[in-house]
């Protein structure tokens, strides 16, 4: 029987609304709510179309069982001036879901290193609530920054900070978010901490800066509903994570030190080696050295004047030679599993009931990643089915 609550799961997935899909499919709205409602099912033909359009085996619709997990999408902290649309954190919450999912098999076959994510969270959270009434929320913010990097032995390794957070418990992931949206963040169902990337026009600074950004969301709002929250409060958590990730990135001992060598505060330029040290934007480095002291608020201003005159306000000194990380955890547990024959890909297909293109999109992977390991079924017989023979006289 036709499941209609794997043609939702599904639909969400792929961001399409029912008027949508049913102008893909050349039927009407009221038939796609039947069909996810369970009131009527697809002919085979419909559900053909679905099968290619979805990228899923025809079985996906009619098999009880899902790797989707449940995500609650009013947890999601977003890296974005505007709040986000229900429809659109909907979509989103699909795509934790099935990623989760997916990271549930992998658990089957390995074990990943400790989630120390997760204990830096519930630190702060203990450090939050002991010190709510006797510390400023700008203290607050910049004591845990300094706890996390410390915890997390960072050190002056910013360029090393994607592999640092996916080695200590975090799944990291990219895809195309628009260009409203740079990142968002959310602890999973299984306390995952799971930090979705935007691809559009990134270098490696603000790639660096979207990290910190949502590892501040990770840590200091924990179990805040995002959808309960009006344009001002929102605004408020978002300068609280923007705070968080310039005390995370410039540790104040150590890049106040590293001021004391420009010696003209207000020019964009002497800065471009400081650039280099740290990974983070000429502009996040002004704005920290002015949260610190170290330049006035007539030598910021002075500072912004020369930026747009230099033309520097999209485009920085070294945004195209600092080398962009990508995430790579996903990859790596991938190639383990298919290279040391845990589970082939024919196998994992048919958890799932999606194919490569799916899978692929699900995980944030380049079309082909997976095709080399199809090969590999034509190669390799698969022993499940052998069984040992009986003697018989």
């Amino acid at each position: 029987m036709f499941i209609g609550e794997k043609l939702k799961d599904i639909r969400f997935l792929h961001g399409y609304s029912r008027s949508d899909l049913a102008q893909i499919l050349g039927v009407t709205e009221q038939s796609i709510w039947q069909y996810e409602n369970d009131y009527n099912g697809p002919g085979l033909d419909v559900v053909n179309k679905m099968k290619e359009l979805f990228n899923v085996k025809a079985k996906y619709f009619y098999d009880p069982k899902s790797i989707k997990k449940p995500i609650h999408a009013s947890l999601i902290a977003y890296r974005s001036k505007e709040i986000n649309s229900v429809t659109r954190t909907n979509y989103e919450a699909a795509h934790i879901a099935h990623i989760e999912g997916v990271l549930d098999l992998f658990e089957n076959y390995i074990e990943h290193p400790e989630n120390k994510l997760l204990s830096i969270r519930n630190y702060a959270i203990d450090f939050m609530f002991r010190n709510e009434h006797r510390l400023t929320r700008t203290e607050i913010i910049d004591d845990l920054a300094d706890y996390a990097r410390t915890a997390l032995g960072l050190e002056h390794q910013n360029d090393r900070l994607l592999f640092i957070l996916e080695k200590n418990g975090a799944f990291v992931f990219e895809k195309s978010l628009g260009n409203s949206i740079g990142a968002y963040s959310v602890w999973s169902e299984q306390q995952r901490p799971i930090i979705m990337l935007g691809t559009e026009k990134k270098s490696a600074v603000r790639r660096n800066f979207d990290l910190a950004h949502e590892l501040g969301h990770l840590l200091l709002h924990n179990q805040i509903d995002m959808s309960e929250l009006n344009k001002a409060k929102h605004q408020s958590i978002e300068q609280e994570a923007n705070e968080f990730a310039a005390a995370f990135l410039l540790p104040a001992h150590e890049f106040a030190s590293d001021l004391l060598s420009i010696r003209k505060v207000s020019n964009p330029n002497s800065y471009i080696e400081l650039k280099q040290k740290w990974q983070v934007s000429i502009q996040v480095m002004v704005n920290r050295a002015y949260r610190l002291n170290h330049i006035t608020y007539d030598q910021q201003r002075y500072f912004y004047a020369s930026m747009n005159r230099m033309k520097y306000t999209h485009s920085e000194p070294l945004d195209n030679e600092l080398k962009l990380i990508r995430p790579g955890k996903i990859r790596s547990c991938l190639q383990f599993l298919f290279e040391q024959h845990l589970i082939s890909f024919e196998e994992l297909s048919d958890a799932t009931w999606f194919n490569e293109h799916l899978l692929s999109k699900i995980l944030g992977l380049e079309e082909g990643f997976f095709v080399p390991y199809k090969k590999q079924n034509d190669f390799c017989f698969n022993v499940t089915p052998l069984r040992i023979r009986s003697n018989s006289n």
